[in-house]
């Protein structure tokens, strides 16, 4: 009887790897074809540097904005096809234009937006050198401070009608904070890296605690990665719910619609693995553990948010190196994660709320307990701690399905993984990813 249940789990645990791979190979396939976030940004930070320039001293300007930022603006626009451009994106690269016959093509379609129209109208008449004696008080216009600050200094106007002084020291203070967050932080965590490996080199550091596993299989952990959090997390699940979730939702307006569709959808990709780790662990007896199979040891609190402060620290230089020379030998490869994009296309309160709770809260407390609390420990007793670290963290990447991504969170697996070990706590692993998580979307509301 027992040989015939082992058999139903290698033949169930084969079948599900099978599906994994082709799911994954699907999947980051597709993320090629996903746009990266990464020029959008650059726009939107090149836009605060032009805006920010009035309100910065110029000893500072070249350092923070670099030299002309509103020629950097232009030609980012330019590098964008022409079918790609935004109306708002077309409107400014036509403003920043100074061939008129560029000028004319860029503006030979009209605008939908009504604003919009009123300004092309407005530069058309400039260039027929007719006489513009004020510049249309448009309060949709307005409410776009910078398309209102080029437009209005295009038409020749003066500063005090054109500039919003004080949108722009606010544009000034959210660049500054974009660019000193991180590089303080890797600053610090070099620092903190550099301590960390003289101290290692020279055998001082602490011994790590003893890794404990649960007694389960290498084939437990392909039903629980494979079956649990691919085939039935990824596809099965938001297959059936989110369908549904559209027919309640089908009135609501996009953004709202779109968060809800995530918070849903990633709720209900928990319940499989869930429900496969409380099966697994339910017949294991973890009396004398201290802190369970799982080990979280919240307690004590304070000792468990410096090590993931720390631990933060530390892998900021090292994820955003990995990225950076990514970029500069393959070049942007795309494949962002969809939830930058809509960050990035929200400004209500509800929606983004969502999106936080799911980044901050939900996604690190999930997939810490499935790949630091479970998965990593069954590896490192399997194939020993180097091993298990390393293949733990390529699992944790690829399940994100994001070519552009893959080593940035391959660095950022094993960070988390060496935080596992050397803590013998899964809290700090999940307060650690929580930071990491929300400096990132901080980050991206500085920007938008």
């Amino acid at each position: 009887m027992r040989q015939a249940k082992t058999g139903w789990k290698w033949a169930i645990a084969l079948f599900s790897l099978l599906l994994t791979v082709l799911i994954w190979r699907q999947g980051l396939q597709e993320s090629f074809e996903r746009p990266s976030v990464a020029p959008k940004i650059s726009l939107m930070q090149t836009e605060m540097a032009v805006s920010a320039s009035s309100s910065l001293p110029k000893t500072i300007q070249d350092v923070f904005l670099g030299s002309e930022p509103q020629e950097k603006l232009y030609q980012s626009l330019k590098k964008i096809p022409l079918e790609q451009l935004e109306d708002r994106q077309r409107l400014l690269l036509a403003i920043l234009e100074e061939s008129e016959d560029k000028q004319k093509f860029f503006l030979k379609k009209n605008f939908k937006d009504k604003s919009y129209e009123m300004v092309r109208s407005s530069i058309l008449d400039r260039q027929k050198g007719k006489e513009i004696n004020d510049f249309p008080d448009i309060n949709e216009i307005k409410l776009d401070p910078f398309l209102y600050q080029i437009s209005c200094s295009y038409m020749g106007f003066k500063d005090e009608k054109c500039i919003n002084e004080k949108y722009n020291s606010h544009s000034a203070i959210r660049l500054l904070t974009s660019q000193l967050l991180p590089f303080l932080a890797s600053f610090i965590g070099s620092i903190l890296l550099i301590r960390y490996t003289f101290v290692f080199l020279r055998k001082k550091n602490t011994p790590w605690p003893e890794m404990i596993a649960p007694p389960l299989s290498l084939i437990d952990m392909v039903l629980l990665i494979s079956g649990g959090f691919v085939v039935i997390g990824e596809v099965v699940f938001p297959a059936l719910i989110i369908p549904i979730t559209d027919l309640f939702f089908n009135n609501l307006s996009s953004p709202l619609k779109e968060s809800l569709r995530v918070f849903i959808g990633y709720c209900s990709m928990t319940i499989a693995p869930l429900f496969i780790i409380r099966y697994q662990l339910m017949g294991l007896t973890s009396s004398g553990i201290d802190g369970g199979w799982l080990q979280w040891k919240i307690k004590p609190i304070k000792e468990g948010l410096f090590k993931s402060i720390s631990g933060w620290l530390m892998i900021m230089p090292l994820v955003l190196l990995i990225g950076w020379l990514m970029n500069e030998v393959i070049g942007d490869q795309g494949g962002s994660n969809p939830l930058l994009e809509l960050v990035l296309g929200s400004d209500e309160f509800i929606p983004l709320f969502l999106l936080l709770i799911t980044t901050v809260v939900l996604a690190p407390v999930f997939e810490e307990l499935v790949f630091r609390g479970i998965l990593l420990p069954v590896l490192v007793s399997k194939v020993g701690q180097i091993s298990g670290v390393l293949l733990s963290a390529l699992i944790f990447a690829l399940a994100h399905l994001s070519v552009g991504e893959l080593p940035p969170l391959f660095v950022l697996g094993i960070g988390l993984g060496l935080m596992r070990l050397s803590s013998g706590r899964l809290f700090p692993c999940a307060v650690m990813h929580s930071l990491w998580n929300g400096v990132t979307f901080i980050s991206l509301l500085l920007v938008a």
